[in-house]
């Protein structure tokens, strides 16, 4: 058993001094009621019945009450810990969110971009009777147009520029013929600036995945572009003229290797009929292949494009 040492001196009158090895308090009170202050921060108060043995006893800690008064304050902290850290979770997640919602938007707009490039040909300019022309300003160009007018035919073409939403493209055009039957166009490709150079998809975490687009994809696409575009070119050549066929020739610009010159040739030459036009559902049809089921000079290979050709003759 350890020695244990204790002091007691009485200051004055009901109150004493007590001292010890680790600790001194100070007693105030009798015999029926004192309360004992420690420098440990302990404070006890006795309640007892002289004679009768009979006495109550009940201590407290400084250090708890002030820990049951204001421990609230380091729960909140840990609650604002806790608060912030499930913000900033919720922030990233946001992030990430946004992130990928992102990247699905570009992709589904490069793939509209792509389909609409091998589209082209399902649009159509609504047809003009112009046998039943009624505006004032119209009904001498009707005239001409009836009589076989071929100036008329490029002043009607002129006046409702029914090329002009294919300019986006990057196309330019140039029409004339000098047969009242027949309309000849021709436009330039201007592939750089139309086909896209990249893929863009999703991962399977869904991120962004760009690559670059592989030859065959992008002469594929490009046979499609071209040939949807001539068939555009021909529904509303018919739609607008009263033509029985028309000419549509597809040309870029090219390095010539013996010159070292950009020459413009021509890659795709086809010629298209009114009546054959009006049996084909363009909703449902593949443009290269309808293409080719018509006159057409077009030499092309999946993993080299296209090589120039001559002008289909009328």
């Amino acid at each position: 058993m350890g020695l244990r040492f204790r002091k007691s001196i009485k200051l004055c009158k009901g109150v004493k001094l007590n001292l010890g090895t680790k600790s001194a308090s100070v007693s105030v009170g009798g015999k029926g009621f004192h309360q004992t202050f420690s420098t440990t921060g302990r404070t006890t108060s006795s309640v007892g019945i002289p004679g009768t043995g009979v006495s109550y006893q009940k201590s407290f800690s400084l250090k708890n009450k002030f820990n049951e008064l204001f421990g609230g304050k380091k729960e909140s902290a840990s609650k604002l810990a806790q608060s912030d850290k499930e913000a900033k979770a919720a922030a990233k997640l946001q992030a990430a969110n946004e992130s990928a919602e992102a990247a699905r938007q570009q992709v589904a707009e490069f793939e509209a971009a792509v389909d609409e490039l091998r589209s082209i040909h399902k649009a159509c300019d609504i047809s003009v009777d112009w046998n039943n022309v009624r505006e004032p300003e119209l009904k001498a160009l009707s005239e001409r147009i009836l009589k076989g007018d071929t100036d008329a035919y490029l002043e009607a073409v002129e006046l409702a520029g029914p090329f002009d939403d294919l300019v986006e493209y990057g196309s330019e055009f140039e029409i004339g013929t000098d047969d009242p039957a027949v309309l000849e166009v021709e436009f330039v490709i201007n592939s750089e600036d139309t086909i896209p150079g990249k893929v863009l998809a999703l991962t399977e975490t869904g991120k962004l995945s760009e690559k670059q687009m592989s030859a065959t994809m992008h002469y594929e696409l490009l046979q499609d572009y071209v040939c949807s575009t001539m068939l555009r070119i021909a529904r509303d050549s018919f739609a607008l003229l009263p033509v029985q066929k028309v000419a549509v020739h597809a040309t870029d610009m090219v390095v010539n290797t013996a010159t070292g010159n950009d020459e413009q040739q021509t890659f795709v030459s086809a010629v298209f009929d009114r009546t054959a036009f009006d049996n084909i559902n363009f909703e449902r049809i593949d443009p290269s292949d309808t293409v080719g089921s018509f006159k057409c000079n077009m030499d092309f290979k999946k993993t080299k494009g296209f090589k120039p050709v001559e002008k289909v003759e009328v």
